[in-house]
């Protein structure tokens, strides 16, 4: 899988540029909503449930800024990443105990026939790595935007 097919499994209605809340709680509860919203699911306690729990396992805050709130759950139709960037920067209890200001919400189902769950994520965690990406995603105003940056 390469860098550029990760814009696949993004939505413009799941993108979120001044994306605004005061805990990571209330920012998964948010984004679950916005899933729902999109019609992308339709179970948000079955979904909210499961990225809370994951949270309580240990924290998506990988440090530099950056969230990967994810899981499987039977709520999930195909496999969909939210982005949301948090402008003021939201504690998630990271890693490098620095604040977020940029969240990937991946969900996907518990069995898919290309089982691009993992290989999704690490291609994100890959492409995320670089302080060039991150610099450049906590510039972006637009799914375009967001788009070129992804596929270029």
């Amino acid at each position: 899988m390469a860098i550029d097919d990760l814009i696949t499994y993004f939505r413009e209605d799941i993108f979120f540029e001044d994306f605004i809340a005061d805990t990571k709680e209330e920012a998964l509860d948010k984004l679950v909503e916005k899933f729902v919203d999109a019609g992308i699911i339709k179970n948000k306690e079955l979904v909210a449930e499961m990225l809370h729990r994951r949270e309580s396992i240990g924290s998506t805050g990988i440090g530099k800024g950056i969230a990967v709130p994810h899981g499987r759950t039977t709520a999930a139709p195909v496999l969909t990443i939210a982005f949301a960037k948090v402008n003021a920067g939201l504690d998630w209890d990271s890693l490098d105990g620095k604040p977020v200001h940029l969240i990937f919400v991946v969900i996907a189902p518990p069995f898919e026939e290309s089982n691009l769950y993992l290989p999704v994520l690490g291609r994100l965690v890959e492409f995320l790595s670089k302080e060039s990406n991150r610099n450049r995603l906590n510039d972006v105003t637009s799914f375009d935007e967001f788009r070129e940056l992804l596929t270029e």
